[in-house]
């Protein structure tokens, strides 16, 4: 345990949690990010701790919002800066190569595992696409249909049993179009030896993928995604405001950024509205909004049920911090789009993406929307990988030394004042340009699918 002591400080508080630098009454708000977070449970006094025992959230049910027209503020700049990707037949461009093996159905996934373990080959395990109904298996099918049409790849075995739902024939009406060439369809029932098949096709993606070179592709074709997990008091000071800089120098130079994790814009979602670029995006961001808080009374649970255990211990009290501080990753850009799970990111710019702040299903809905991409910020540590590179940035230096294994980037320096911005713009078209970020080496590349739903 790390103990700040400081000449203003009346008691000894743990490294990233608040104190107040003035006196605050019982019920008063409490200011951070120069917005409230809460208000205050008891008297405060200048010099004491603030957490969980004197502050409380202000946050409570539907909100009602008003559109204000916006001057965008991030500058759009013509520029030669490139990175080197694959460009595929469709025009899209990624910047990884590998064959992935995609399942309709978790009964395969040991199937998959082994015909991947025969070749090299991506596989992402799943329990679903079967015993599903309505708008939950609408969501798998999206998401999966988001990975086959994903450009970092080189090719994709598409596995199924052929007795579940989500069946190929089935799933075929859902991708709509494909390239022939590169994705290849098994159903397991179908053949004497599905693991022989399996290995065979993706053993003749692999030599066509090997005729695939990097050639230069301009900065504004790339896409990134932003996500925050595990975070601590130091996530909105140093590594969500770093990667808010990062964000709007993309945009400004005509690349893509999402930002996700609903239930954690809730207390700062005005922010991002004063930031749409039309009515029509500001309608959508506030559906987005409360659609999700409809989510959670259905299931009769509390709405501002957050920050997690780990996120209070690392000092964030309240989900209006929680949200201040997570907001930040989408740095002063437009908001030009609201997307939902599955949907492929189409609009240059900074969009806003459907899903919880749940980490791993959070990254499935990114890596689906088409972001090459991940920046993954984080405080407290975390392993965790998608399909695509997920760059891991530590809010502190204390986490990057200890768990050098995970992060790929310390933030920690900007606390004393330093500016990483072209640093990390540098290190992401390193991770563009082939690069391998820590979870790509470490084998963690997983996938969750949202579920919302009856399971026959």
């Amino acid at each position: 345990m790390i103990i700040n002591k400081l000449d203003n400080v009346r008691v000894d508080i743990e490294s990233g949690h608040k104190y107040a630098i003035c006196d605050i009454n019982i019920s008063e708000d409490v200011i951070k990010y120069g917005e409230p977070i809460g208000q205050a449970t008891e008297d405060i006094k200048c010099g004491d701790h603030v957490h969980t025992h004197n502050l409380k959230t202000n946050l409570s049910g539907i909100l009602e919002y008003e559109y204000s027209e916006f001057t965008p503020v991030v500058e759009k700049i013509d520029s030669d800066i490139e990175f080197m990707g694959y460009r595929r037949k469709n025009g899209d461009v990624g910047i990884r190569n590998d064959v992935w093996i995609i399942n309709t159905v978790g009964c395969v996934n040991k199937t998959a595992e082994i015909i991947a373990s025969k070749t090299g080959a991506k596989f992402f395990s799943h329990p679903f696409g079967c015993s599903q109904l309505g708008y939950d298996s609408k969501i798998t099918q999206k998401i999966l249909k988001g990975m086959v049409n994903h450009p970092n790849h080189g090719g994709v075995l598409v596995l199924g049993l052929g007795c579940e739902n989500n069946n190929i024939d089935v799933f075929k009406g859902v991708l709509e179009t494909w390239d022939e060439e590169r994705v290849r369809f098994l159903n397991c029932q179908d053949v004497e030896d599905e693991i022989a098949e399996g290995v065979k096709i993706v053993k003749e993606l692999q030599v066509l993928s090997q005729s695939d070179k990097r050639e230069c592709i301009n900065i504004s074709e790339l896409k990134v995604g932003l996500k925050c997990g595990g975070s601590d008091a130091f996530s909105g000071i140093t590594a969500n405001p770093l990667v808010g800089r990062f964000c709007d120098k993309l945009t400004s130079l005509g690349g893509s950024c999402v930002l996700t994790e609903v239930p954690e814009m809730f207390g700062a979602e005005h922010l991002l509205m004063k930031r749409c670029e039309n009515k029509s995006v500001f309608e959508k961001t506030v559906k987005l909004i409360n659609d999700f808080k409809g989510y959670y009374t259905r299931y009769n649970q509390v709405i501002y049920e957050n920050p997690s255990p780990g996120n209070k211990k690392g000092g964030i009290t309240t989900l209006e911090e929680k949200s201040l501080g997570c907001i930040q990753k989408g740095g002063k850009s437009t908001v030009v789009d609201v997307l939902d799970y599955g949907d492929k990111l189409s609009k240059n710019g900074l969009s806003l993406l459907n899903g919880p702040g749940n980490d791993i299903v959070a990254v499935t809905n990114l890596m689906a929307s088409g972001v090459h991409i991940i920046l993954f910020t984080t405080g407290r540590g975390t392993p965790l990988g998608s399909a695509v590179p997920t760059v891991k940035i530590a809010t502190n230096s204390s986490l990057a030394n200890k768990k050098s294994n995970w992060i790929d980037f310390d933030a920690g320096p900007i606390i004393d004042g330093k500016d990483l911005t072209d640093e990390l713009f540098e290190y992401v078209i390193s991770v563009a340009n082939g690069e391998k970020c820590k979870n790509e080496i470490n084998g963690y590349e997983e996938i969750s699918i949202f579920k919302d739903g009856v399971t026959l």
